[in-house]
């Protein structure tokens, strides 16, 4: 049943405009894909003399497809005087006759059976309006855009989506692969919904809030036949002579500048041998034998295996992965989207097993 609307909607039709004494022509509508534009127009023509209700419109679509009043009265669950008089006002309205009565019968005039057509797209097109705006307002419906720095999500982020897309099939999921500083940046102004990075220097002037996801610690990427491959973890001092590829400040400020503290508290200066934009260009330098990479777990729980392995840094340094969003816009989508991270992170399915938590629980952080 179409939903039920009280709003009046100023209708007119062509023989009502001239009969005013008005010149004016009713504005023509774009046609809608079904190829109508009647109701159309009557509906966005402006206020005439008087007005039409969709409830008169809904009445005189149930006695034309029930081509009598008695039936329709039934179906709709009014007195049939009521409905009869609706009628009657609708057609004084137009102008002209949409019925023609007999005592045993009802049928519909030519301008009933357009009318009737017009009537049911409009009326239809309403009710997917009404629950297209329910699935919106529940998160079932809309888009979601999402920004995020790429390897370290790799291990949760496309099953995550996938399940996403699977609880909510009509919500378009938008990715973004970002800097960490452009995430903050773009949730800040609106242009994403939610952020999966690295905490920036600016985070914390910005006011968004965030969740703390997980906190990664570093780890050594080095060749298989390097003699420190042989150890089960790394101290940082033994890194003192090495030449070390890290990622460039300007893509992971965060991981950079975490691996320039932990070589100061080891009490030397890193020999920083290439910084490149790219995690994976990083480990192209290791594979190379151009020096030892210094990543996340995160980056080295995609798998150790020839050439490449990865061995934990002793004494542990961490950082951080956090989930944001901004507080003043908080569509639908992403409070789900939110809800979902959360889930999985209770019930421990966010990470690989291999991929043990730091901290036991995260914390939502403003």
């Amino acid at each position: 049943m179409a939903p039920k609307f009280s709003r009046r909607i100023g209708l007119r039709s062509r023989s009502t405009a001239k009969s005013v004494g008005d010149n004016r022509t009713l504005r023509r509508c774009p046609t809608p894909r079904n190829g109508s534009n009647l109701l159309w127009e009557l509906v966005r023509s402006g206020p005439s003399v008087g007005g039409v209700e969709l409830r008169q419109l809904r009445y005189f679509q149930a006695v034309a497809e029930e081509l009598g009043f008695s039936r329709a009265a039934l179906r709709l669950r009014i007195a049939q005087p009521a409905l009869s008089r609706a009628v009657q006002e609708l057609e004084k309205e137009l102008g002209l006759e949409l019925l023609a009565r007999t005592r045993r019968s009802v049928a519909l005039t030519p301008a009933g059976r357009v009318l009737l057509d017009e009537t049911t797209l409009v009326l239809q097109r309403l009710e997917e309006a009404a629950r297209r705006v329910q699935r919106t307002a529940a998160g079932e419906e809309g888009e979601l855009r999402l920004g995020y720095i790429g390897a370290p999500t790799q291990a949760f982020l496309g099953r995550i989506v996938k399940e996403f897309r699977r609880r909510f099939p009509r919500v378009t999921v938008v990715l973004e692969e970002r800097t960490p500083e452009r995430v903050w940046e773009m949730v800040a102004r609106g242009r994403l919904a939610i952020g999966l990075t690295r905490p920036v220097r600016a985070h914390q002037a910005l006011g968004l809030p965030s969740l703390l996801l997980r906190r990664e610690r570093l780890c050594a990427a080095l060749p298989a036949d390097h003699p420190l491959a042989a150890s089960p973890s790394i101290r940082w001092r033994q890194l003192a002579a090495e030449p070390l590829i890290v990622l460039s400040r300007r893509e992971g400020v965060s991981l950079h500048d975490a691996v320039l503290v932990a070589c100061r508290q080891a009490g030397f200066p890193p020999q920083l041998a290439h910084t490149p934009s790219l995690i994976s260009t990083v480990l192209s330098y290791v594979e190379a034998g151009a020096g030892i990479g210094v990543v996340s777990d995160g980056i080295a729980s995609l798998g150790n295996g020839q050439p490449i392995v990865f061995r934990p840094l002793a004494p542990a340094h961490t950082v951080d992965l956090v989930m944001v969003w901004a507080s003043r816009e908080d569509p639908p989508a992403a409070a789900a989207f939110r809800q979902l991270v959360q889930e999985w992170m209770d019930s421990h399915q966010l990470w690989p097993d291999a991929m043990v938590p730091v901290t036991p629980r995260a914390r939502s952080r403003k």
